[in-house]
């Protein structure tokens, strides 16, 4: 049993005597706790007042709170130093990120601590902290029995079921998904249960990053072994790489990045394209109840996409290299146009899109975040101008059915999932992640659920 009260002047909720308060610490002692949690600023009086009376299993944690950032590597040794002369039996350091690179500070300070250290990051970049505590050496970790959770602090049974918090050892290698925002994302659910269903050493987590170059570079040892690219880190991607893949480099976007064990060096890939556009070919060969062939239902149809980034690339190069007319509907025109320029297309703005009707039986792909959670009533064209479309592809997955395309079934109009799109580009992840085949029936039994 581990028993703290955290007063209010450490960022607790207790606002009590405080000498009531240390008494009741002590009685827990006496009563047969495991662990008692004190602050630095009364841990030197309170382990002189139970001098001689600490039951032979019991352990005092001396903590110390930052709400305002994580300290250098330095500064933070210094702590270690000064909790470690009060007494104490483990020493405890909390501190808050600004960056999911300050982290990396309070991995190095556990790996080099003499003592038994208990090292946590609080806030949503810092949830690796908490995650990846074992591999680097921690004590122990903190997990909530609360149903929905802080931002960055897991519950218990995610800690346990979700992140197979116990399989976690030194060898474990890390992967995630780099995006901002991650919170959505369903890869951690899909990445781990397939880990652990092939006996793969290997942990799968939300990284929310601010700025991917950085984050490369300051998490560049091989325990950080791959990463798949979401918004909007998809296009600076390419630039972090030592290699990229010919597909990749001609979409000029990346989702996936594998680390080589050897040397290090990046590889970059896109497997977004091939989810998205066989997603799509499926739709519509089922519209029209076709089979397969060698020309894909794609070729000569008018083909709308939305938005000009990674996503939007992705899909514009796919429809080409089948054989659609592109055109490029983006918030900005300028990106529209660049994107229309190297696929041989037209670009139009999105308020256009409205009234845009050259043609029916148009394709529409919407590629932007527009009607992702929490944002589930926005959409990015009316549903009046659904009506011209034989088929809409919303990127979006979460909700699996987004306003959009509840709207084009409204009208009459097929769609398919982004859902689609995530299951059939995670594929080529999962392989490049472990070296084994995708347990593809696996990954739809997941997401189905």
């Amino acid at each position: 049993m581990y028993v703290f009260s955290r007063p209010q002047w450490e960022g607790g909720r207790y606002d009590g005597d405080e000498n009531k308060r240390l008494d009741t610490l002590r009685l827990a002692m006496e009563l047969g706790a495991d662990y008692v949690d004190v602050e630095l600023q009364v841990a030197e009086e309170f382990n002189k007042s139970i001098h001689g009376k600490k039951p032979e299993k019991f352990k005092l944690v001396v903590s110390s709170h930052n709400y305002n950032n994580t300290p250098s590597v330095e500064d933070l040794g210094n702590l270690v130093a000064k909790i470690q002369a009060t007494g104490a039996d483990i020493v405890k350091i909390a501190t808050t990120a600004s960056d999911i690179t300050d982290v990396a500070r309070i991995f190095q300070t556990i790996v080099h601590s003499q003592v038994p250290i208990i090292g946590l990051v609080m806030g949503e970049r810092g949830l690796i902290s908490r995650v990846l505590s074992a591999k680097f050496g921690g004590y122990l970790t903190f997990g909530t029995h609360e149903t929905v959770a802080p931002p960055g602090e897991p519950t218990i049974k995610d800690l346990l079921n979700l992140y197979n918090f116990r399989s976690i050892g030194t060898e474990t290698k890390v992967y995630g998904v780099i995006s901002n925002p991650v919170s959505h994302s369903k890869s951690p659910f899909l990445y781990n249960e397939a880990f652990k269903s092939v006996g793969f050493n290997g942990v799968y987590l939300h990284l929310l990053v601010d700025n991917i170059a950085k984050f490369l570079q300051v998490y560049s040892s091989s325990d950080f072994a791959g990463f798949s690219c979401g918004i909007p880190h998809k296009e600076a991607a390419v630039k972090c790489c030592d290699e990229v893949d010919p597909v990749a480099g001609s979409i000029e976007a990346v989702n996936c990045i594998i680390r080589r064990q050897g040397d290090g060096k990046l590889f970059g890939y896109n497997t977004d394209y091939v989810g998205a556009i066989t997603a799509i070919e499926d739709g519509l060969r089922g519209l029209h109840n076709v089979g397969t062939t060698t020309i894909s239902p794609l070729a000569s149809k008018l083909f709308v996409v939305i938005g000009a980034g990674g996503a939007g690339k992705a899909l514009a190069y796919g429809a080409k290299e089948k054989g659609a007319r592109v055109v490029i509907a983006n918030r900005t025109h300028g990106r529209a146009k660049a994107l229309a320029d190297r696929v041989g297309g037209h670009a139009v703005s999105l308020a256009e899109l409205d009234s845009f009707h050259p043609e029916d039986g148009m394709i529409l792909a919407n590629t932007t975040s527009v009607g992702m959670q929490p944002n589930f009533e926005e959409t990015p064209v009316s549903k009046e101008a659904l009506r011209y479309y034989s088929l809409v592809f919303d990127a979006v997955y979460t909700p699996k059915i987004t306003r959009l395309l509840r709207e084009a079934e409204e009208c009459g109009v097929a769609t398919v999932s982004g859902l689609e799109m995530f299951i059939g580009q995670a594929y080529g992840h999962f392989e490049r992640f472990t070296g084994l085949p995708a347990p593809k029936k696996l990954f739809r039994q997941i997401m189905g659920q």
